[in-house]
């Protein structure tokens, strides 16, 4: 066994409730993968014979008002929540990592370019610039990436930018200069790995945000259009049939998007646990 093994597996143990979300995110994970082959009904299949029949032992979380399989949909979807939350914050994160290394490091005019940047998107309610650059580019899965990743670019700069700033003049880096590296090298190899501990805290948020995010332009009819399965479709679908006492419809998806997102921000203690350089000794 690695270090590397040996060190995830003590982190995880070390905290049951670590190992619990991190059992949580391998279940999401494996959902995506496997889900549209273990749905039990065509997600899209549509039967008006049995629609709105609550749970029950043919039909797990009921169906909804076209007779369609909740169960069915809620599993197709997971793929595509998770897709969307996973692309989002990886192109934030690269970018905005990129560009706080580069304010912190150099500062200057990449210092303030960057603060700027970083001001301007906050400056606005989060949600609501993701619905207008949504609205403004039209509501497919890719604006719905770009829209989330921008509106978590901010988060990354001022965590990349604070960490560096602090370590830029630190004796392992001044040692690295000394030794004849170059900014690149020192930027990726010396200071890149000590901002990861709280930059993937900040992932493991964003991830939660991010399917938050995506789920609330459906829901509002900005993000994927029916009758693709998606979480937030499920639940506007089904807010309707609420009062009427069709609970089943909205309350299963719900409690999934509820549940994926309860995962992710618990796991945020054990990611930054396991690229905490300091905790490898």
């Amino acid at each position: 066994m690695s270090d590397t093994t040996r060190h995830i597996r003590h982190v995880l143990s070390e905290n049951p409730v670590t190992g619990v979300a991190a059992a949580l995110f391998a279940a999401f994970v494996l959902l995506a993968l496997v889900g549209p082959w273990i749905a039990p009904y065509d997600p899209l299949a549509s039967d008006t014979l049995v629609a709105l029949k609550p749970p029950s032992l043919q039909h797990g979380f009921g169906t909804d008002a076209l007779g369609r399989d909740i169960l069915s949909r809620t599993l197709v979807a997971t793929r595509l929540d998770m897709g969307i939350a996973v692309a989002a914050v990886l192109l934030s994160f690269a970018i905005g990592i990129g560009l706080g290394l580069a304010a912190g490091f150099f500062g200057g005019w990449w210092d303030a370019g960057v603060t700027r940047i970083a001001d301007t998107i906050m400056a606005f309610p989060l949600f609501v610039l993701a619905m207008g650059i949504v609205a403004a580019l039209g509501n497919t899965v890719g604006n719905i990436v770009l829209a989330t990743a921008i509106i978590n670019l901010p988060f990354y700069m001022r965590v990349a930018r604070a960490e560096t700033n602090i370590r830029r003049s630190a004796g392992f880096v001044e040692a690295a200069r000394l030794s004849g590296n170059g900014d690149l090298r020192i930027l990726a190899v010396h200071l890149f790995p000590n901002i990861l501990p709280p930059a993937m805290v900040q992932v493991s948020l964003n991830m939660g945000w991010a399917i938050l995010n995506a789920a609330g332009l459906s829901f509002i009819g900005l993000g994927v259009r029916p009758p693709t399965p998606e979480w937030g479709i499920l639940v506007a679908e089904g807010a309707q049939f609420i009062v009427s006492g069709e609970w089943w419809v909205s309350f299963f998806p719900g409690a999934v998007l509820m549940l994926a997102v309860f995962s992710f921000n618990l796991l945020g203690d054990a990611l930054r646990d396991i690229f905490d350089p300091r905790k490898r000794t």
